[in-house]
């Protein structure tokens, strides 16, 4: 026999903690153990007017732009759209399920105003730097580098006549031209 059709009817009140449905060993618990936004009001005070209407928190800003940096989401459209839809986001953001989500456009006129004229990123930056290197995360010691190769896409032959070129046969200054190397064998 099949039974009957469940229609969904909401709840009076619910119970829910977004504590509990963020794992432990997710990786925004990590970064939030190392951000301290509590004097972001104060840096920022200089820049907000004392009239109109209520702006948008900027530790909220500033904690939704880090999810993005953190997780490779680029657009701030998108960034919106995932912290709406992730409860680890919401959570890291201090939003419940019912706060809205800031519209993307705040953050351009925040990243190209306040955040510029004041040099906050660079002091969250920092901040995060000295945090790790307390904790012992980061010593300073060492230095790494990108050394990828990539292929140039002039070539000298086609730009200069070969006879200004300059080169010599072997390098050792020979009388004939040497023509470089095109292929990517080395």
């Amino acid at each position: 026999m099949m039974g009957s059709r469940q229609v969904a009817q909401g709840a009076l009140f619910y119970e829910f903690s977004l504590e509990a449905h963020v794992p432990q060993d997710h990786l925004i618990r990590a970064i939030d153990r190392f951000i301290d936004l509590g004097g972001i009001r104060q840096h920022l005070a200089p820049f907000y007017s004392t009239t109109g209407r209520p702006s948008v928190d900027p530790e909220l800003m500033i904690r939704m732009l880090l999810i993005g940096y953190c997780f490779g989401i680029r657009s701030e459209r998108r960034i919106c759209e995932e912290v709406h839809l992730n409860l680890a986001y919401r959570w890291f953001c201090r939003l419940d399920l019912t706060t809205p989500v800031p519209d993307h456009s705040t953050f351009s006129k925040n990243r190209h105003g306040r955040f510029r004229e004041s040099n906050l990123l660079r002091e969250v930056f920092e901040m995060v730097v000295r945090r790790c290197i307390a904790e012992g995360l980061v010593g300073g010691s060492d230095f790494a580098s990108d050394a990828s190769l990539i292929r140039a896409a002039a070539a000298k032959m086609h730009s200069v006549p070969s006879a200004q070129w300059g080169w010599r046969a072997g390098g050792r200054g020979g009388s004939a031209p040497c023509r470089p190397r095109i292929s990517g064998n080395a």
